[in-house]
């Protein structure tokens, strides 16, 4: 979910994995030349969820790194499905409240650029926690420190990260 952390722990993980790490949000940015919310602006929800699912094709199933996805990566069946059959996924999940305080200055999150934001986010929950939870080789808690969730994740997926 936005604002969980995926990216600061996917850096980490990475780093001390030795990993390539991989951003789709941040790679999708960077091959489009705008950010996110332009891409939304542009090409609305479905346009920038199927430049989503094109790179998630690209780099699941292919060499070993760490991929942050995007917060709404498992509303396709298809990306769903490519994560069960190429990845070990982590669903690193955070209560609506800790989401609402991460993000709620931040302009950059179009599915937030709502009346109510914290509803918003309860909604989003309430939608995806039950598909992360369908694909999750791993569920770990959100909002502590970032060495504490990495080395759960590295102990549960029983990796001493080499590659």
């Amino acid at each position: 979910m936005m604002g969980a952390g995926k990216t600061t722990l996917g850096k980490r993980l990475a780093r001390e994995c030795q990993l390539e790490f991989v951003d789709l949000d941040h790679e999708i940015e960077r091959r489009t030349g705008v950010s996110v919310a332009t891409v939304f602006e542009i090409e609305g929800e479905a346009g920038f969820r199927q430049r989503e699912t094109q790179l998630l094709a690209e780099v699941a199933c292919g060499k070993g790194c760490v991929v942050a996805t995007g917060g709404g990566i498992v509303l396709s069946p298809i990306n769903r499905a490519r994560l069960l059959a190429c990845a070990s996924v982590v669903y690193l999940h955070a209560p609506a409240a800790l989401l609402h305080a991460r993000t709620h200055n931040d302009r950059s999150r179009p599915l937030l650029q709502v009346d109510d934001p914290q509803a918003r986010i309860r909604q989003l929950v309430e939608r995806r926690d039950p598909l992360y939870r369908e694909v999750a080789d791993l569920v770990v808690e959100a909002g502590r420190d970032t060495a504490a969730v990495a080395h759960e994740i590295k102990r549960a997926m029983n990796t001493s990260c080499k590659h």
